[in-house]
This record gives structure tokens, sequence and C-alpha cells, in this order.
């Protein structure tokens, strides 16, 4: 299975909903860096996502962006190929 990275932040109910979908998925572990806590890993996700929203999805070397786009993603049988699961 493919890393799964997640900036996010404590009290966001977008970050949540993303993690639930990924668990629903089969995902172990989501390596979440909270933003909020360690400001600098704001400038890092800025700058490797061009996005100053969370959540922040990668998968492996993917950037699938937020909830909305993890969700599509899921919707149209992405999801799981990405994640290693075909």
């Amino acid at each position: 299975m493919n890393p799964v990275v997640m900036y996010s932040t404590q009290v966001c109910p977008y970050c949540q909903m993303a993690e639930r979908l990924l668990k629903s998925r089969g995902v172990p572990h989501i390596e979440k860096i909270l933003i909020d806590k360690d400001p600098a890993r704001r400038e890092e996700m800025m700058t490797r996502t061009g996005r100053r929203t969370v959540p922040q999805v990668f998968i492996g070397d993917t950037h699938v962006g937020g909830y909305d786009d993890l969700s599509a993603l899921d919707r149209a049988g992405g999801l799981m190929p990405l994640l290693g699961q075909a």
C-alpha cells in the first residue's frame, strides 16, 4: 500500500471526513502533519500544493488535494488503485 500523508489541523471537520474515508478504504496509517502546531509546515504545504486550505492529501508521490478531491476520486473509482489496492 502506498503511504498516505495528510496536512491537517486539530479541529478540521473536512480532515476528519478525509481520514474516515481513507480508513474505510483500508488505509491502516495516515501520517498527519498538523500545521496549526507547526507553522513552518504550513509554508511547506503551501509550497508543495499551491493551496492554503486543509486537508491536503498525498498518496505516495501524488497530490490528491482536499476532501472534495479525495471523495471525487473515490467515486470515480480512482482511489483504490492509487492506494495500491486495485
